[in-house]
């Protein structure tokens, strides 16, 4: 049997070790004082069915408030605020393919992701919001309380203020649980940082209009229903600090061995394969080998992208397409706009690929590099593509575990859900996000650039700045939501 060896170093025990029991609480507490999941699947479904917004593509000559630069042929808005599609020049010695431009999203404004929390009956409740995002494939989806954009919150539309927002820009007069600068897409965005926000109140809260209180438990349960929590709402529930002393012995679930040991894993009290000291030391070695460079370019410097009336496409028909759509939004600050958006190809597969070691549950993570990252190598999950992208190429070029994790028998897939991205800028970008045990009795060969981490090593690192990628982030909120009695399977119904 392996060795766990690393324990958690003492200068860490200084965070409140009562909040962690609190937000377990509340993520084993399936159904809230506020609503039934089955109040509210008919909120929901009303409210979706009841909206009228729209979103329908356009050419590019029929944007308002955005054109084409003369000279650059960058996509830019009027007010020079928003963001700008321009090109990006990338040249690595990792992959198999060693240079290429693309069109990318340059946002250097940094954002609110925001909820709010408060007890109800001792139980932790999420202000929620249903809100409609122009990319989002299905309408409505469940939103922070705050997901608002620099030029959004400071009016630049001259719309409507955003609601709640006092609460995140004046969080010194609440509890902040949770307040950190994390990144995005890193092949879609240049360098796009948001900053991810839990902030506890214990005065009444006004119920607006389109927000409901739902627990933590209650949210990990909509996790299995495709398209349903937004990735903006994804990335802020897994930087909650779920993990700390004595969880396992708090909530020990003897009679189910595999959350046993997913609450070991978020539990401090019992290790991990590699040291968090061993887990740095080798970020930083990544980022130190790991070679690539990055130049902005002009949109029409592009190579190997082709543009047309209504889309920037890649000529061989793979990856993305920069198109242009009219949005006619009801409860949004502004009514209708217009806007640039990334339209990807294809659902990618985002996967951990876990094991027990000595009882203690691990994912298997990968030191990944994307030209977007502001510091050269974010850890990723275990599996993070879209399969199609590599049909041209060998395929010793195929991503590690793709093959294991699409060919894995149904008892060893934990959770398996399909979730939209970021639906303000990229339109119908969805992802299957899967768990997959590793095959039980055989000793899978670890490659370079992958480690097996512990789920309180990656909450750890997500409570700072460019450790953990998005895609990591979304489906570390995933495997959360294991540790409910619902577990992971697939909801459709809507």
């Amino acid at each position: 049997m392996t060795e766990l060896t690393a324990r958690p170093d003492v200068l860490l025990r200084t965070r409140d070790h009562a909040l962690p029991i609190r937000i377990a609480q509340s993520a084993l507490a399936d159904e809230g004082s506020m609503m039934s999941i089955a109040e509210f699947r008919t909120w929901f479904g009303d409210r979706n069915r009841d909206d009228p917004s729209t979103t329908r593509k356009i050419p590019f000559d029929e944007l308002a408030g955005w054109s084409v630069q003369p000279g650059t042929g960058n996509l830019v808005h009027d007010s020079g605020k928003f963001f700008v599609i321009e090109g990006l020049r990338v040249r690595t010695r990792q992959g198999p393919v060693g240079e290429w431009s693309q069109p990318i999203i340059n946002q250097p404004e940094i954002g609110i992701l925001g909820i709010l929390i408060k007890e109800f009956d001792g139980v932790l409740h999420c202000l929620m919001q249903s809100k409609m995002e122009p990319g989002n494939c299905n309408g409505l989806q469940l939103s922070p309380t705050v997901q608002a954009t620099w030029s959004n919150y400071t009016r630049v539309h001259k719309g409507s203020p955003v609601p709640y927002l006092d609460y995140f820009v004046d969080a010194d007069r609440h509890r902040v649980v949770t307040d950190v600068l994390q990144s995005e897409q890193g092949s879609w965005f240049y360098r796009k940082r948001n900053r991810n926000m839990i902030v506890e109140v214990t005065e009444d809260v006004e119920l607006l209009d389109g927000f409901c209180w739902l627990t933590i438990g209650q949210l990990h349960r909509l996790l299995s229903m495709d398209d349903m929590i937004n990735m903006d709402s994804r990335t802020v529930l897994s930087c909650l600090p779920f993990s700390g002393s004595g969880l396992a012995t708090t909530f020990p679930f003897s009679a189910d061995p595999f959350r046993s040991a997913l609450m070991r894993s978020v539990s401090e009290d019992h290790g991990a394969l590699h040291t968090n000291r061993q887990i740095l030391s080798w970020i930083t070695e990544s980022r130190t080998r790991y070679e690539i460079r990055t130049d902005r370019i002009d949109l029409a410097a592009v190579e190997g992208w082709r543009r047309t009336e209504d889309r920037i496409s890649h000529e061989d028909g793979r990856y993305f397409d920069i198109i242009a759509v009219d949005v006619r939004a009801h409860g949004r600050e502004v009514g209708g706009w217009t806007q640039p958006m990334i339209e990807p190809h294809r659902i990618g597969v985002i996967a951990f690929v876990i094991k027990e070691i000595s009882g203690v549950l691990h994912v298997l993570v990968n030191a990944r590099v994307e030209a977007g990252y502001l510091d050269v190598v974010e850890l990723a999950p275990t599996v993070q593509c879209t399969p199609e992208n590599y049909e041209h190429l060998p395929e010793e070029a195929l991503p590690p575990f793709l093959t294991e994790v699409l060919t894995a028998p149904p008892s060893r897939i934990r959770f398996d859900s399909v979730h939209s991205e970021e639906g303000g800028r990229f339109y119908h970008a969805r992802n299957r996000y899967m768990a997959v045990e590793a095959p039980p009795g055989i000793d899978l060969k670890v490659p370079p650039g992958f480690r097996w981490m512990t789920l309180h090593q990656l909450v750890s690192l997500m409570q700072h700045s460019h450790y953990v990628n998005v895609q990591a982030r979304n489906l570390t909120a995933c495997m959360y939501s294991l540790a409910g009695g619902s577990g992971g399977t697939r909801d459709t119904d809507r």
